[in-house]
């Protein structure tokens, strides 16, 4: 099928697809400053451990040693060389005057592209409070109104700009200021930028620019204070000036080394950002070889997908027989590389600790599992629900392990062996409708006398090698099996256990068939092993389709271009579910209901810093869309039911539950086949409810929702969770979508129908690869 090519950014241009906002901090920084910018960053993290975004430091004449310094306070630091030259057409006053140069630099954060928000802080500001207020700014540009001046006047020491500034015309317009002349002569940035804004600014209040002169003759810093100013000519590090010792001291208490700095920051209770725990941690363990930092390095590591690294970290420190913890986090990283047995000595040891027993008995579980003792994983799970019963993996552990394989029927010749994700009862529903789907699209007889299963998170051995040899061929799919994180292991680095050697000793022909490449905006494949992997599999398949083109191109830029033939479009079969099932009728009526998903796994991937816009955005929609049909709120998965609780909680908007993760195939196909229209955050929120002929909305929070509408020529059914109308925009597409809702569905069918031809196409090929 031909598929609508847009011009607003690439298909696999995941920031463009999702919306998500690109934050950052800026700075101008020179040789004379860097102390307080020094400060400044240290500040900025020990105020603010969770907080860990770009920061771009605009500089002309710094030294590779001072750019060291900086690089070693932040992990995320974007170098910007910029010069005055543009400026030349309206300097005025001391060009050699450090405040003046500043100016005309930090005029330069509005030629910045690459963000949605940038925060700028002057080098002589100390962070003393939470900016999450200011990180969650989604409009105008923003700043704390000058002391002296009037409220009309804006201080330029911290502005949060926002896109639409961050511009050419708004550049043009400061640039014509400029020329003009029309500005105050002091403190260039202050006088042009106020004239061009005239007082229009979102006022903020001065505890996020709280200037020293407030505090003349030694009076004590205000608790509430987020951000400190050290305004005028005496700086802290320069000696200080008499009749601010409380304002300085205040200062000092982030003038340390980086030794004490790297360990007051790994102190710090609560939520630490993973990327400053490791960019600290890591020369912290070096000099130190504290066992405790080490552990939390290593779980940084786990936690962004780093295996290697937290294996490697642990391993360089000596872990007493009695640390049960780091036993523990050293034996998951062990296991999520496919280091079986020495995880498995590393977990042993962590179940002696009573606090860390039941999680590491579920590990060892697990790791029985995946090599096929379902006996073994029952006794471990057993072992740590006795240790707590309320341990939630152990739990599910026991019910998989306890769980009666289906009896094999038919003969092996007639069968085709499936690898897929099989999920649990109580499990994600989209996932455990999706193995069902994929055989209809192979035919109708989707048991095992017809199917092997096959289940992608077991270790292929030579036992299922032999199996999978015995049948006449290899299904793989569907679902996003190419994503690194969901059962991780150091063999093929996505879903499927499976070494290079056993892969390419499968001598039975390979289906890939509507697999999704699942990365989120914000997460990479960051192993090699990954890139082999796929690079066998692609080469040992006879065909392989993925379910989407932004997947298509993802996998191609990682594979030789001789390759790039053999990788199609296949659509994941549930958009087609209405082609699939035999006897499917459509509803003769439906529900008076609006189904509503959203999606909490990896929330800090999907919503940033704005999950509260989000939920009130929510809360606004619900009760406008109130108007038009009943509103329910639709789990796939336990986690799902978490927007109704924070809407009744934080908004008093309370919407009824589906559990859909308790339904059977058919009942979800039911209710999705029933109801006038789903508004989903899941993939399969879309993807299922289009396939049995039901109008969707994709609230999009992943690219793969956006990859979808694109294919099916409809980018106008999906909205960003981080749209700035987003409540306005779902009721009025909703409002579009229900106003002549035959015409809608007839839509929906229409589009379908490009994917099933794509799917009946494949399928004559594939009937000739399988022999069926």
């Amino acid at each position: 099928m031909t598929t609508t090519t847009l011009p607003a950014a690439p298909v696999t241009d995941a920031h463009a697809l999702t919306g998500k906002r690109r934050i950052a901090f800026a700075s101008y920084v020179d040789e004379n400053y860097l102390p307080g910018f020094l400060t400044l960053l240290r500040s900025l993290a020990l105020s603010n451990p969770g907080v860990c975004e770009d920061f771009v430091v605009l500089y002309d004449d710094l030294r590779p040693g001072s750019i060291a310094r900086i690089r070693a306070l932040h992990p995320r630091i974007v170098l910007q060389r910029v010069d005055d030259t543009h400026y030349d057409a309206y300097k005025k006053g001391d060009q050699d005057n450090y405040l003046v140069r500043k100016a005309y630099f930090i005029l330069d954060v509005f030629r910045l592209r690459a963000y949605d928000t940038v925060i700028t802080l002057d080098t002589d500001m100390v962070v003393l409070g939470d900016l999450g207020e200011l990180l969650q700014l989604r409009e105008g540009l923003a700043a704390v109104p000058q002391f002296f001046y009037g409220q009309h006047k804006l201080n330029s020491g911290l502005l949060v700009i926002q896109r639409e500034y961050l511009s050419d015309e708004f550049c043009a317009r400061i640039d014509r200021c400029g020329r003009s002349g029309d500005y105050e002569l002091d403190k260039h940035d202050q006088g042009i930028l106020n004239a061009v804004l005239d007082g229009d600014f979102v006022r903020l209040d001065p505890r996020y620019n709280f200037v020293k002169r407030r505090l003349s003759g030694d009076l004590p810093v205000p608790e509430d204070t987020a951000i400190l100013h050290f305004t005028g000519r005496h700086k802290p590090w320069q000696g200080g000036e008499a009749g601010y010792s409380l304002a300085e001291e205040k200062w000092r208490e982030y003038e340390l080394s980086d030794a004490d700095f790297h360990a007051a920051y790994l102190e710090r209770p609560g939520g630490l950002h993973h990327d400053l725990v490791v960019h600290f941690g890591t020369p912290h363990v070096r000099r130190t070889g504290d066992v405790e930092v080490a552990r939390k390095v290593a779980a940084a590591h786990i936690a962004n997908g780093d295996y290697q690294d937290a294996v490697d970290i642990l391993s360089g420190v000596r872990i007493p027989l009695d640390e049960a913890w780091p036993h523990e986090v050293l034996g998951h990283a062990l296991m999520s590389v496919s280091r079986y047995e020495e995880a498995k000595a590393r977990l042993l040891l962590a179940t002696a600790a009573p606090n860390r027993a039941a999680t590491a008995y579920s590990r060892l579980a697990q790791m029985a599992w995946v090599h096929g003792d379902d006996t073994e994983a029952l006794r471990y799970a057993t072992a740590g629900i006795t240790v707590d019963p309320t341990h939630r993996p152990s739990r599910l552990w026991t019910q998989r392990a306890a769980a009666v394989p289906a009896q094999e029927q038919g003969s092996p010749g007639e069968q085709l062996a499936h690898v897929a994700f099989y999920m649990d009862r109580q499990g994600n529903a989209g996932d455990k409708l999706l193995p069902e789907t994929v055989r209809l699209a192979f035919g109708s007889d989707i048991t095992s006398r017809r199917w092997h299963s096959v289940h992608a998170h077991r270790l292929f051995d030579e036992a299922a090698l032999e199996r999978v040899n015995s049948r006449r061929g290899l299904v793989i799919g569907g679902g996003g099996l190419f994503i690194p994180d969901t059962m991780p292991n150091g063999n093929s680095a996505w879903q499927w256990n499976v070494p290079d050697a056993l892969l390419n000793r499968i001598d039975v022909p390979i289906a890939v068939f509507a697999v999704g490449f699942n990365a989120f905006d914000g997460q990479s494949y960051r192993a090699n092993r990954f890139r082999e992997s796929l690079l066998q599999l692609v080469e040992r398949s006879a065909f392989f389709g993925l379910r989407n083109h932004g997947s298509i191109e993802k996998v191609r830029a990682m594979i030789p271009a001789r390759l790039h033939d053999k990788v199609r479009f296949q659509p994941c079969p549930t958009t087609v579910m209405r082609q699939l099932v035999d006897g499917w009728q459509d509803p003769v009526r439906r529900d008076d209901t609006i189904l509503v998903n959203a999606a909490y796994d990896r929330a800090g991937l999907r919503f940033g810093h704005d999950y509260g816009y989000f939920l009130a955005q929510m809360a606004q929609a619900v009760r406008d869309l109130g108007s038009l049909a009943e509103v329910q709120c639709v789990a796939h998965s336990l986690d799902d039911e978490k927007i109704a609780f924070d809407l009744r909680r934080e908004h008093g908007v309370s919407l009824p539950v589906i559990p859909m993760y308790d339904f059977d195939n058919d009942e979800i196909r039911d209710l999705y086949a029933r109801t006038k229209l789903v508004i989903g955050m899941r993939g399969h929120a879309g993807m299922i409810p289009f396939g049995v002929g039901t109008p969707i909305i994709s609230l999009i929070s992943h690219p793969k929702m956006a990859y979808f509408l694109r294919d099916i020529e409809r980018p106008e059914w999906g909205v960003s969770v981080h749209d700035r109308h987003l409540a306005a925009r779902l009721v009025e597409r909703a409002t579009d979508l229900l106003s002549d809702h035959a015409k809608t569905v007839a839509d929906v069918h229409g589009r379908q129908q490009e994917l099933w031809k794509a799917t009946e196409a494949n399928a004559a090929d594939l009937r000739v690869i399988l022999g069926s």
